[in-house]
């Protein structure tokens, strides 16, 4: 299935049915009085966070959803049946906007969540409601009131607890293959990863976490080169980002250190508040370097970088290094957990 996390879709709620302006007619009894039932409502359109469902292709080329209108009213006190509502199914993760004004509509992020997309109008008033004293027989009557109409935007955001970023090739899919049981393309040539991967990685029976391998950035992708900048918008979600550099290119010209500034510098270009996640530097392809030599090569690179945070050196090729992430990963995402269950207890 194709990987599609970007459509616009219009809904169109029903309009409510008109109200009846009736009296009651039947032999033996004069004067009937007012019995004009009311008009029924008209259906409304909703989104529902669906599991099940991984990519937002459904909505790419079936762009609008209609709901019934609601019957209008008759006379025996007779009510107009309200119409059925309309249900889109979506995945965990989507973020509903509204096309004209950018307001968020919904931010569908739990399984079964469930947001109005479109309201569907009330029915109008039958005659049967305005009797009195003073007005025995009312002729007046409301017209049922009209839907909502809105243009939408979608856009998915997968849900994962880490995310990892790199320039092509800088091993990002072997890592994700190494940790857990997805099975990402890898290759000897640039961007492989054309769509978001996710894999969970089982560090123990009850201790999981969730990560998610983008297609590689380069530079001047927050202005739209390469790739990657179509989905940058899925690490907004995760709690930790790894910057994965390739420490041993085969490009004999390739500059590891140039290529890790210039991925922070996209972050920092394309959401300020991506940039300030927490990221941790894990350098790859150590295999390709000598034993002896591997510590001052990093050492180097780090001191190059500037780099002040966690720094682990892995192979992803080989999985060397990649089960002690794996676990400091997880024990950073349990400490995040019980801060903030903490917090709301202080609160």
């Amino acid at each position: 299935m194709k990987f599609i996390d970007e459509a616009v879709i219009e809904v169109h709620a029903g309009k409510g049915g008109n109200g009846s302006a009736s009296f009651r007619r039947e032999k033996f009894i004069p004067k009937g009085g007012p019995d004009g039932g009311d008009g029924g409502r008209g259906g409304s359109i909703y989104a529902v966070a669906d599991n099940n469902i991984n990519t937002l292709v459904d909505y790419r080329f079936s762009k609008l959803h209609r709901a019934r209108n609601g019957e209008g009213g008759r006379g025996a006190d007779c009510y107009g049946k309200s119409a059925d509502d309309i249900v889109l199914r979506m995945p965990v993760g989507t973020v509903i906007t509204d096309f004209d004004t950018g307001e968020v509509v919904a931010d569908l992020a739990e399984d079964g969540q469930k947001a109005v997309l479109a309201k569907g109008g009330e029915g109008g008033l039958g005659n049967l409601h305005f009797k009195s004293s003073t007005n025995r027989a009312p002729r007046q009557c409301t017209p049922g009131k009209p839907g909502e109409e809105r243009k939408l935007r979608l856009e998915l955001k997968v849900l994962a607890d880490v995310g990892l970023l790199g320039m092509p090739n800088a091993g990002k899919s072997t890592f994700i293959r190494a940790v857990s049981a997805a099975r990402p393309k890898v290759a000897d040539y640039p961007f492989t990863t054309l769509a978001p991967n996710l894999g969970v990685v089982r560090v123990d029976t009850d201790r999981s976490f969730v990560i998610a391998d983008i297609p590689g950035l380069i530079e001047g992708a927050a202005e739209g080169a390469g790739l990657g900048h179509r989905f940058l918008r899925h690490l907004s979600r995760n709690r930790l980002l790894l910057h994965l550099v390739d420490i041993a290119p085969y490009d004999e010209e390739a500059d590891p250190v140039k290529d890790a500034k210039a991925i922070v510098e996209e972050l920092r270009k394309y959401d300020e508040a991506l940039f300030e996640k927490p990221r941790w530097l894990v350098v790859n392809k150590i295999d390709r370097l000598e034993e002896s030599e591997r510590a001052q090569k990093i050492c180097e690179f780090v001191e190059k970088f500037g780099w002040k945070g966690p720094v682990f050196s892995i192979s992803a090729l080989k999985g060397e290094g990649c089960m002690a992430l794996s676990y400091a990963i997880m024990d950073h995402l349990d400490q995040l957990k019980k801060e903030f269950v903490e917090e709301g207890e202080g609160e």
